[in-house]
């Protein structure tokens, strides 16, 4: 190339050559530590299946998966999330659907399992699963080690899904507790039943996965801002790590099928009146040791902990300022108490 000329790089060509060199980017970018994590940060990983189908073999698409998986390696992520029935969603197999479906744990976990252990985190694997003569529609969490160390069955499968075999899952859905916190899974359909989110989040849940294969959009935004928890989706069209106020922290898109961002778990999400009355003294004894962020038309604020020896509802406590569930609950209590 003469001195002082620009290549010319078409959009098209850059979203192909940056999509192979994902694992090498990746690895540049400064992994984070136990010195400058603070306690209750968690490194989340996502990855989603656009341009992976459709596919023309279940092997193939796993092999493919694990490609993508590597490039939230570097960052040395605590659990990574694929999508729902990554293995077999939009893979052209003739193939009933109870040869798909294996038990647990089967060939697919102990792989899984095996970029678990290499990798030392945790690794929620959507597929199919056979149980007591039954078909589902699964994810199972692969701990550190690659062992099972639970499995969850979509609550709310189609219409559709019925018809080929799959069964739904206990009404109750369960909550894992992993070595950073309470976590649980919804797949898919589950998003429009709302009664399961708020299950999760009475039983202790913070942060919820969604593998899925429609996005979910508006409708994770709501229930990460309803149940103040962080969700984390993984889907066939993007992947999207959201925080407890509905925002979203990172999302793929044509330039990078995955996310790996860091979740903070000394955060709540307080009411602004009478709260916003003791920010002030809040931030005049912390200062930079707290994050305040307001959300001025919703009326709502986080207060998040930076600094490895403060929790935040230390914070909370001696500021006598409630979570924002706990400022609705008195509220109805005292009206349920005037109406009687």
């Amino acid at each position: 190339m003469m001195r002082g000329m620009k290549a010319k790089v078409s959009r098209r060509a850059f979203v192909a050559a940056t999509a192979g060199a994902g694992v090498l980017a990746s690895r540049s970018s400064a992994a984070p530590t136990s010195a400058t994590r603070l306690p209750r940060e968690v490194w989340v990983a996502s990855i989603d299946l656009k341009d992976l189908y459709p596919e023309t073999s279940v092997e193939r698409r796993i092999e493919r998966t694990l490609e993508r998986m590597q490039n939230v390696v570097a960052f040395r992520p605590d659990i990574v999330c694929l999508p729902e029935t990554f293995n077999t969603s939009w893979v052209r197999t003739e193939k009933p659907i109870a040869e798909l479906a294996e038990e647990v744990p089967g060939p697919l976990t102990k792989r899984m399992g095996e970029y678990a252990k290499a990798n030392a985190c945790y690794v929620i694997c959507p597929i199919l699963t056979r149980s007591q003569g039954r078909i589902y529609n699964s994810a199972v969490l692969l701990d550190r080690t690659g062992a099972v160390a639970g499995t969850f069955h979509k609550i709310h499968p189609t219409e559709g899904e019925m018809d080929d075999g799959v069964w739904p899952g206990p009404l109750e859905p369960p909550v894992w507790q992993t070595d950073f916190g309470k976590v649980g899974i919804q797949i898919c359909y589950d998003a429009n039943w709302f009664q399961s989110w708020r299950s999760l989040k009475s039983r202790g849940a913070e942060i919820v996965f969604f593998p899925s294969q429609f996005p979910g959009g508006r409708i994770l935004t709501t229930h990460a801002w309803m149940n103040q928890m962080y969700i984390v989706s993984s889907t066939g069209e993007d992947a999207r790590v959201i925080d407890i106020s509905g925002d979203d922290l990172a999302s793929s898109g044509p330039f990078e099928r995955w996310v790996a961002a860091p979740v903070n778990l000394e955060k709540a999400l307080v009411h602004i009146w009478p709260e916003v009355q003791r920010f002030g003294d809040i931030r005049k004894k912390y200062g930079r040791r707290v994050r305040i962020k307001i959300w001025h038309p919703e009326n709502w604020a986080t207060i998040e902990s930076l600094d490895a020896d403060l929790k935040v509802m230390d914070v909370l406590k001696e500021f006598g300022l409630p979570t924002y569930q706990d400022h609705i609950s008195k509220a109805d209590g005292a009206q349920k108490a005037k109406r009687s």
